[in-house]
């Protein structure tokens, strides 16, 4: 049976979505944004928003009981390529063994001037 994870950690859906679906220990995320919740906004700083993707992501995964080396796959979205080092480089603090499979893919725009968006889907 599926169940709506949602996090009082991380800033409300703003749409039609869930923060996450759990259904029979597999659990699919929706894109996290580097929204911070207290200030309900998107830091300047790029290093500080990747950062704040992966404390939403976090978030939302241990509220449903999991955590990073649960994800079996994530999907990245870059508005800059030319960023990819930088994701990369944070991107190996969170997942540092076993790392999951992963697509990257720049993008025209995300929402709320969204720089990064990282999507990801576990298992128990």
């Amino acid at each position: 049976m599926k169940k709506v994870i949602a996090s009082p950690l991380v800033p409300a859906a703003v749409g039609l979505y869930s923060q996450a679906i759990e259904n029979d220990g597999l659990l699919i995320t929706s894109g996290q944004l580097g929204i911070n919740k207290e200030t309900g906004k998107i830091p300047e700083d790029l290093e500080e928003e990747i950062r704040q993707v992966f404390y939403n992501l976090r978030a939302v995964l241990v509220e449903a009981g999991y955590d990073f080396e649960d994800v079996m796959k994530t999907t990245v979205f870059l508005t800059d390529l030319g960023n990819f080092q930088l994701l990369n480089r944070i991107y190996a603090e969170y997942f540092t063994s076993a790392y999951p499979a992963r697509s990257c893919y720049q993008v025209g725009a995300l929402p709320a001037g969204a720089r990064v968006e990282i999507e990801a889907i576990a298992r128990k």
